[in-house]
C-alpha cells in the first residue's frame, strides 16, 4: 500500500528540471537530504502567495530547494544562500543556472553562523526563511531568522522529526536535543505564528508577527 506521501507524489506529473537535479546531486556522490518533493511544491506556493522578494535559504545542498524557491519568485527577487561546502555550492550554482534562475542568487560560503553575522551587521532583512543545514544549529537559525525578518516574513524549517528521532525518548544526541528545542520554539515563541506539518520528515513553519 502507497503512503499518504506517495500517493499525492504519484498525483503530479515529474517535474524534469527538478529531476536534472536530483541527478547531479546523485552523479556527484552528495549524500541526497533535499527536501522533500510534496514540501518543495509548498516552499513555491507559500513564497509565491506570499509575495516574496527576498530569501534566505540556509544550507543549499545541490540546488533542490533552491530551484524550489526561486520558482515561487517574481523576475525581480533575489536568493541569499548560505553553504558551508564550495563543492555544494558550485553545484547548487550550476543546477540554479541550468533552470533559469541563476542571477537571481547570490552564495555565502562558510559557517552558516558568520554569514548571518555578516548579513545582520549590514542591515539585510528578509521575507521568506529556508532553513535546511546543520541541525545542531537550528534554534541558532530560527533566531537569526527572525532577527533578519521584515514584518510578516515566513519561516520553514525542514527535518523536525529528524526520520523518528524527535520522537524516540531514547534518542538524546546533540542534533536531536537542539531540533527539539527549535520545535519547542517554533511552537511557543510568542514572536511567530506557527505549525507544524508532520508529513514527509516534518516541515516547520512560521510567520514572524
Amino acid at each position: 500500500m502507497l503512503t499518504p506521501e506517495q500517493y499525492s507524489d504519484d498525483l503530479y506529473e515529474k517535474d524534469e528540471v527538478l529531476e536534472a537535479v536530483t541527478r547531479s546531486i546523485q552523479d556527484h556522490g552528495i549524500n541526497d537530504v533535499s527536501i522533500a518533493p510534496g514540501y518543495g511544491r509548498l516552499l513555491t506556493l507559500l513564497v509565491r502567495s506570499s509575495g516574496a522578494h527576498s530569501v534566505l535559504e540556509i544550507g543549499a545542498l545541490g540546488g533542490y530547494s533552491g530551484v524550489c524557491l526561486a520558482k515561487g519568485l517574481k523576475d525581480d527577487g533575489k536568493i541569499v544562500s548560505l553553504e558551508i561546502s564550495e563543492d555544494n555550492a558550485k553545484l547548487a550554482k550550476s543546477n540554479m543556472e541550468n533552470a533559469g534562475y541563476g542571477g537571481m542568487v547570490q552564495y555565502m560560503i562558510g559557517p552558516a553562523l558568520d554569514s548571518l553575522e555578516v548579513l545582520k551587521s549590514e542591515g539585510a532583512t528578509f521575507d521568506f526563511f529556508f532553513i535546511d543545514a546543520d541541525k545542531e544549529n537550528y534554534p541558532n537559525y530560527l533566531e537569526y531568522a527572525i532577527s533578519l525578518a521584515a514584518p510578516g516574513a515566513l519561516i520553514a524549517g525542514d527535518n523536525f522529526l529528524l526520520r523518528g528521532r524527535t520522537l524516540n525518548t531514547d534518542k538524546n544526541g546533540p542534533s536531536v536535543q537542539a531540533i527539539r528545542k527549535f520545535n519547542e520554539m517554533i511552537a511557543r515563541d510568542e514572536r511567530l505564528i506557527s505549525t507544524m506539518l508532520p508529513a514527509y520528515d516534518g516541515l516547520a513553519l512560521a510567520m514572524v508577527k
